[in-house]
């Protein structure tokens, strides 16, 4: 499916996914400032997403890891995102990135810590 970055480097991007995620994978995405390309889509999905306006959103995570430097929390590693049917995790380095998505999975306490923060946030809105 990578038809613009190295087969190989898309095969171990993909890979990595599938070994952690399993069946539950649904894409993967590779960005640069300048490039989007589609690594893996499962095949019982359509190709309809509007990667270059993920890829808008999801750069934004390059400026990440340096605006959360120096705080007590530690290294920015990953921003996950839920949505009503799965997951999207975006992992950046200083200047390339990949977005995963998945399938719901149990993410029990991040489900619970959004359900508990939403109603005291539009309190304060």
């Amino acid at each position: 499916m990578a038809e613009n970055i190295d087969p190989t480097f898309a095969e171990e991007l993909t890979s990595a996914c599938r070994t952690v995620i399993g069946d539950e994978l649904r894409s993967v995405v590779y960005f640069t400032d300048d490039a989007v390309e589609q690594v893996y889509l499962r095949s019982d999905l359509d190709r309809t997403a509007d990667l270059l306006g993920f890829a808008e959103i999801e750069r934004t995570g390059f400026e990440t890891g340096e605006k959360y430097r120096g705080t007590e929390l530690g290294e920015y590693r990953a921003t996950v995102r839920m949505f009503e049917h799965g997951y999207l995790v975006r992992v950046v380095t200083e200047a390339t990135g990949a977005w995963v998505t998945t399938d719901g999975m149990s993410m029990t306490r991040f489900e619970e810590l959004a359900a508990a923060l939403k109603p005291v946030l539009r309190e304060h809105e």
